[in-house]
């Protein structure tokens, strides 16, 4: 980016401590005593985005000036392009030109093959989730997590539904009560057994899933780890 004029800041992937995801229900006690359902890791994670240099730097651009830093970084709109089908068979694509390509490029070799294994593999895990939700074993249970509840006065159907509640920008509810009803969640995910079921499902369905893209998985760890002393390298002091 600074050899066409630009800058850019490295950052962190995760600035935000204790950032963490619930896709099926909140099962730690000691982490929803802190934070609730998490409101408090969204607003840091929006004053993040706000200081980020990166955001920032963009944003002081002109039109015209942000649009050639953009196909500088990402390629050119009307350039090759690369697609893949991942297993929820839409169609993505990417530009195969601009810095970010030409750093994969450089990292893993082949932009290609690269691609199509990340997309794939990042893939699976949405799939790996909407099996485990789907699961009748894990239906039932969600049953029993909303029994829990209601005998303690709170009547949601399902942990999605609460965590709505108290994260929705619109409609903010105290804090006080957000960690209440989440250390709440948390105890009937565990004597409810959802919580034990949710992570063997995940697990189960993670297996069979690793098990028919294995290549896919094979692929991307090895072009992964054979990146590793290049991106090393890459960011050694000179």
């Amino acid at each position: 980016m600074a050899g066409k004029g630009f800058k850019t800041w490295v950052v962190p992937r995760r600035p935000v401590p204790d950032d963490r995801e619930f896709p099926y229900v909140v099962d730690d006690v000691e982490w929803a005593s802190r934070h609730g359902y998490g409101s408090d890791i969204l607003a840091r994670r929006a004053e993040v985005r706000g200081s980020d240099p990166n955001r920032q730097y963009f944003a002081g651009l002109t039109p015209a000036e942000r649009q050639r830093a953009l196909d500088a970084l990402h390629g050119e709109r009307t350039g090759k392009r690369v697609s893949v089908r991942p297993p929820n068979g839409m169609t993505v694509s990417r530009v195969a030109g601009g810095c970010a390509a030409d750093a994969q490029k450089e990292l893993y070799g082949d932009l290609e093959t690269w691609f199509r294994v990340l997309t794939v593999t990042d893939a699976l895990e949405t799939l790996r989730s909407s099996m485990t939700t789907g699961d009748a074993e894990f239906a039932g249970l969600v049953k029993d997590w909303s029994a829990c509840m209601r005998v303690r006065g709170l009547p949601y159907k399902t942990p999605q539904e609460a965590r709505a509640e108290f994260l929705n920008p619109d409609h903010r509810r105290s804090r006080k009560d957000e960690i209440r009803v989440a250390v709440i969640e948390a105890r009937c995910a565990a004597s409810s057994g959802l919580s034990r079921t949710a992570h063997r499902l995940d697990a189960q369905h993670d297996k069979r899933l690793r098990d028919e893209y294995a290549d896919e998985v094979r692929t991307r760890l090895r072009l992964e780890n054979e990146a590793l002393p290049r991106a090393r390298a890459a960011v050694r002091p000179s």
